[in-house]
């Protein structure tokens, strides 16, 4: 089992869509058990995949109150589960404070690796406590970024927060999200860091959201839906390699 994190310090990069697209790879294309688990309280994960929040508050599973397979719920995609989340989320960060177990995430995501193959994280955009254990959890980190001469900038708050948390850090990836070539200082992130995979902007990709589908699911020959795969592919061999 691989914990696999999407993480970013600010919102609006795309996380939550990548995240989602990221989990439908998983399932579909390498035909791994996937569980997606959603920690942002907007519930944004589960929205895209038309979940809705489960009747218990998601904040007693970290609580230690709750076991994760009592709020695990189906897609309608096979081997592809979601652990949902709800606004009882909003006080995460003084749970785990309170609890004072600083590896009580991976705890958790261990405790699920005969269920799942690949355990896909949507991160709230949030540093402290819920980062810090997410970091802890995490065996490689992918970091959305969008094309702009600050992408950097922002990168390296990233590296920052994770080597602040954990001695010996998982690998990081950057990815350039809702790449838009037309836009010069697109094309100058992008060229400014040629090894970074991308995601390219298009319609189809913000049709997520309307269809409550994965790109691949229902425009699979897009370029939206080939960016997902190959990002995917270079995740598998990342992962291969640890």
């Amino acid at each position: 089992m691989a914990v696999i994190a999407i993480y970013s310090a600010k919102g609006g990069v795309g996380k939550t869509t990548v995240a989602a697209n990221l989990a439908w790879c998983a399932a579909t294309i390498s035909c791994r058990r996937t569980l997606l688990w959603d920690l942002d309280l907007a519930g944004g994960a589960g929205f895209l995949f038309g979940v809705e929040p489960g009747r218990k508050p998601a904040s007693a599973l970290y609580s230690q109150d709750l076991s994760p397979e009592k709020l695990i719920t189906r897609t309608a995609y096979d081997r592809l589960d979601l652990l949902p989340a709800d606004d009882s989320l909003r006080d995460l960060n003084s749970v785990f404070a309170r609890l004072g177990k600083r590896k009580q995430l991976r705890k958790l995501t261990q405790s699920l690796a005969k269920r799942y193959e690949r355990i896909i994280l949507d991160c709230p955009p949030a540093l402290g406590e819920i980062s810090a254990q997410v970091m802890r959890a995490a065996d490689l980190v992918i970091v959305p970024l969008p094309p702009s001469p600050l992408s950097a900038r922002a990168f390296d708050l990233v590296v920052r927060e994770i080597k602040a948390h954990a001695k010996v850090h998982p690998p990081i990836l950057p990815v350039l999200s809702m790449l838009d070539l037309r836009r010069n200082l697109h094309k100058q992130a992008q060229e400014a860091n040629p090894g970074w995979p991308a995601i390219p902007y298009a319609s189809v990709v913000e049709q997520c959201a309307v269809r409550h589908q994965p790109v691949g699911a229902f425009a699979p020959a897009s370029p939206a839906a080939r960016g997902f795969a190959q990002l995917w592919t270079a995740i598998e061999r990342k992962l291969a390699a640890l």
